[in-house]
């Protein structure tokens, strides 16, 4: 046991030459995304509690991830709960609570070497430092650290100032914390406001104008009815601008489905522009009923440009838009083949693809990669709107799935989105509410699962792994039958 924790001062040859092949490895499946920054980045929340800080952390973080810049969140409310087992009031958050002060920084650092840890050497791009970072100590601290590592830094602030949006976030998310178990909602919320006045003491916010005008930053102001941009440095700080600029917090859900069964579908080929089957126009007249049934009058209808899709909006006889974007993922010159055709003809491109799914690019066409690339316009405008129905093909809503749902590039290729099934997606504080809906329609399984050799090493940990377990970092799924002509419903937190 002692030699594991020695650190000998020259890596052995095996181990040198292991790390590069994974550093080879790793940048063969970095995605676009991940070249158009030239230094890690360090994004830094700043602001009060129950200001929306670990929402916008968690939303910018999975889009990221979607995007292929390998990003992660490091709450230091988490390191807090590990340091400090029981939460006893909001005492431990006074100024002049020196000894809780103490555990809070030294919290704060072993959150740092954290990061550092991540964005060193194993492969981070991006981490995200969710505290409230209230005093220029604290912030000063942080950029010491980022300038000692060679690390850009992105502030982000969140200011709010509306008591009915802090009201709901403190019920919404906070009476559920670790902090507060078994309390009822009325102590948890006097606890919580007495805890922000502990911050509100020695809160500075940044100043644009004199102290922090060289600083590179967003502020967020109430929830998103204003914005002040300082010093965008690249293309990765832009695109963070653009999406914290779009997620805006309001009620809606969004229903995902795949187009009615198509003649291609029947006769097992990929991609082409057939129309619907027999069984995909009934689906059309079920889709209808189930609009009608869910009383979705507000609900505006997306389409891809290929007629499987317009058929099957056709049926609901309301208006709809026609995205090229939402077309199916190009095959190439594989296009209208079936696999098996193409397993005959392109061997060694059928064997590639089963590798490494995510990645590989038919000839002449698309890979589950370029396709993500393409529907992030998509993306943003779900963010944006009310209720939307999109109607669109497999690897498609695979893509939209996975973003929703924090899926990664092993997992996408392989989400089952089988057809004639409506999907009711339901923003929720820190994650997405997902419910499936069978329209009773019976419809070819188009599904492949995955290579056995690949499920094989998915399930199977190497010798340095610790086996797969259910729970997935903070991501639980719970499900619950739902009546009617529901299939299941799993929430994901």
């Amino acid at each position: 046991m002692a030699a594991r924790h020695q650190r000998p001062c020259a890596a052995s040859k095996s181990s040198a030459e292991a790390k590069r092949t994974d550093l080879k490895n790793n940048e063969k499946k970095c995605s676009w995304a991940s070249y158009m920054t030239n230094s890690p980045l360090l994004i830094v929340m700043i602001g009060l509690p129950a200001r929306g800080k670990t929402y916008m952390s968690k939303k910018l973080t999975r889009y990221l991830n979607w995007i292929g810049v390998p990003t992660k969140v490091f709450n230091l409310g988490e390191y807090r709960r590990e340091a400090v087992q029981s939460y006893k009031s909001y005492d431990f958050f006074r100024h002049d609570n020196e000894e809780a002060m103490e555990i809070r920084k030294q919290c704060a650092l072993v959150a740092l070497q954290d990061v550092k840890t991540y964005l060193n050497t194993e492969g981070g791009q991006i981490a995200v430092f969710d505290a409230t970072n209230t005093t220029r100590e604290r912030r000063t601290l942080i950029l010491n650290f980022a300038q000692e590592n060679t690390y850009k830094v992105f502030f982000v602030e969140s200011i709010c100032d509306d008591p009915d949006v802090i009201a709901e976030n403190i019920m919404e998310v906070k009476v559920s914390s670790p902090d507060y178990p078994e309390r009822d909602r009325e102590s948890v919320m006097d606890d919580f406001l007495k805890r922000i006045e502990c911050y509100k003491v020695t809160y500075q916010p940044i100043d644009p104008d004199q102290h922090d005008k060289n600083l590179s930053f967003i502020r967020v102001i109430n929830v998103g009815r204003r914005f002040l941009v300082n010093r965008v440095q690249d293309y990765i700080q832009s695109k963070i601008v653009y999406y914290l600029m779009n997620i805006h917090v309001h009620c809606h859900s969004i229903y995902l489905c795949r187009h009615g069964e198509s003649q291609h579908n029947l006769e097992r080929r990929i991609g082409g522009d057939s129309g619907l089957s027999e069984r995909g126009k009934k689906f059309a007249v079920e889709l209808k009923a189930f609009v009608k049934e869910h009383n979705l009058s507000d609900l505006k209808v997306w389409t891809s440009q290929l007629r499987c899709t317009i058929q099957t909006a056709e049926e609901l006889g309301v208006p709809y838009e026609q995205w090229k974007i939402l077309n199916e993922i190009d095959a190439g010159v594989c296009e209208e083949m079936t696999y098996k055709t193409i397993e005959e003809k392109y061997p060694e491109e059928f064997a590639m693809r089963d590798q490494d799914k995510y990645h590989y690019r038919y000839p002449g066409g698309e890979s589950y990669q370029d396709l993500v690339q393409r529907l992030e316009p998509v993306i943003m405008e779900l963010e944006r709107q009310g209720n939307v129905l999109v109607i669109c093909h497999q690897a498609v809503m695979r893509c939209l799935l996975a973003y929703f749902l924090d899926k990664g590039a092993d997992d996408l290729p392989y989400m089952k989105c089988p057809l004639h099934t409506v999907l009711k997606l339901t923003p929720v504080a820190y994650g997405c509410k997902v419910e499936m809906f069978d329209l009773k329609v019976e419809a070819v399984n188009t599904h492949r699962d995955r290579p056995l050799e690949q499920l094989r090493s998915a399930v199977q940990p190497r010798p340095d792994q610790k086996a797969p377990s259910v729970q997935h970092g903070q991501h639980a799924f719970t499900f619950t039958h739902v009546p009617s002509s529901s299939f299941f419903r799993y929430t994901l937190f």
